[in-house]
């Protein structure tokens, strides 16, 4: 939200308007959840392209001698060994262990990098990494004015980016990004991206969005590229089973209740906030482990949401953290954290309480969906 309390809109506010798309108030900003059929949106990333604007996620700019010390002091992975023009997938954790949000760490320079945050939490990492920079010869900025973010996601978006982009998109590995040109706009141009497919993100000035957007369009049009929202990105991140911030990662949760432990890299010199909790945590889950995010797959249509309980021999044995119809398996899915002795892909007899009654489902390992490389 602004200081008014009123949302946020992103620079394509009016174009999405006039493309018919269903807004919704997402962390505070006015963002397009579906232009037509999500169903229809969903399939076209994982068969052709979609074009999203992603402009409501929260880039902070962390710039000088010490950027790198403070950022591997801030965050729980190895972030001074990430090499310029690569990104790093990672977390911000509480002094207790607790998840603050997932993060993308691109390194721009030898002495700066950008922290890309989840909308919602923006604000929070940028509080903590800017008192965490306490006596570090470095600058944290917050450059979410900065920048619009679209991405381009799907098997054809190599070949769209390429006819509107002389970088050299064959040399840009997954997890890495470079400064180039896109349609005549300057771009740092990542390939990152939560659907599952191939794809890229595309970080502008707000004041190049809609000539970009509309150039995307254009260049996608005979491949059927289609603007899509944030309702299939919801389904296509779920079923390539990737964590979304206040459902599967919480600051109830560490890294290692998430099963995401590897993150967490206790060999990197010097302290981090967290370093004694996580420890603990490490050690725990070792001798006693905690539940187990797993996929269920719906034996029935009824579609499980977020909170509903998961339960076996008529106990609770766990919680669904994200459910929805999957349109690429034509069966309703859910991710679930659940008792270790229920956790193995196969396990008989686990269910979801939907309003009373147990729906058989089937535990799976994640993700539910792996693209053909």
């Amino acid at each position: 939200m602004s200081s008014t309390g009123e949302l946020r809109h992103t620079a394509l506010d009016a174009l999405h308007r006039s493309l018919g798309a269903t807004m919704t108030d997402f962390a505070g900003w006015d963002m397009p959840l579906r232009y037509g059929s999500e169903r229809d949106e969903h399939l076209a990333v994982r068969t052709k392209a979609g074009l999203f604007d992603l402009s409501h996620m929260g880039e902070i700019t962390v710039t000088g001698p010490q950027a790198a010390a403070l950022l591997d002091f801030a965050l729980v992975g190895n972030i001074g060994g990430v090499k310029p023009g690569r990104a790093r997938y990672t977390m911000i954790c509480r002094a207790d262990g607790g998840i603050l949000d997932d993060l993308i760490v691109y390194r721009l320079g030898e002495t700066e990098y950008m922290v890309v945050a989840n909308a919602s939490n923006a604000q929070v990492v940028l509080d903590a990494l800017t008192e965490r920079a306490a006596g570090f010869d470095a600058e944290v900025r917050d450059d979410r004015d900065a920048y619009a973010l679209l991405a381009v996601q799907g098997p054809e978006s190599p070949g769209i980016l390429k006819s509107l982009t002389d970088a050299d998109l064959d040399g840009l590995k997954y997890y890495a990004g470079l400064p180039g040109t896109v349609a005549g706009v300057p771009a740092l141009i990542a390939r990152t991206g939560y659907t599952g497919e191939d794809g890229f993100e595309l970080f502008v000035k707000p004041e190049h969005a809609v000539e970009l957007w509309q150039a995307l369009t254009k260049a996608g049009e005979g491949v059927g590229l289609v603007p899509c929202g944030l309702s299939c990105r919801d389904t296509l991140r779920l079923e390539a089973g990737m964590p979304l911030y206040g459902h599967e990662l919480t600051t109830s949760l560490t890294p290692f209740d998430a099963g995401l432990g590897r993150v967490v890299k206790f060999e990197k010199e010097g302290d981090f906030v967290g370093r004694e909790a996580l420890r603990e945590a490490a050690a725990r889950a070792e001798s006693q482990p905690p539940r187990v995010l797993v996929g269920l797959v719906a034996e029935g249509r009824r579609v499980p949401r977020a909170g509903y309980a998961v339960v076996a021999g008529g106990e609770v044995i766990g919680e669904v953290t994200s459910g929805a119809p999957s349109p690429t398996l034509g069966k309703p899915v859910a991710m679930a954290y659940v008792d270790p002795a229920h956790a193995a892909p196969g396990t008989s007899g686990v269910g979801v309480d939907i309003r009373g009654s147990h729906e058989p489902y089937e535990v799976v390992a994640l993700p539910f969906y792996k693209r053909q490389k």
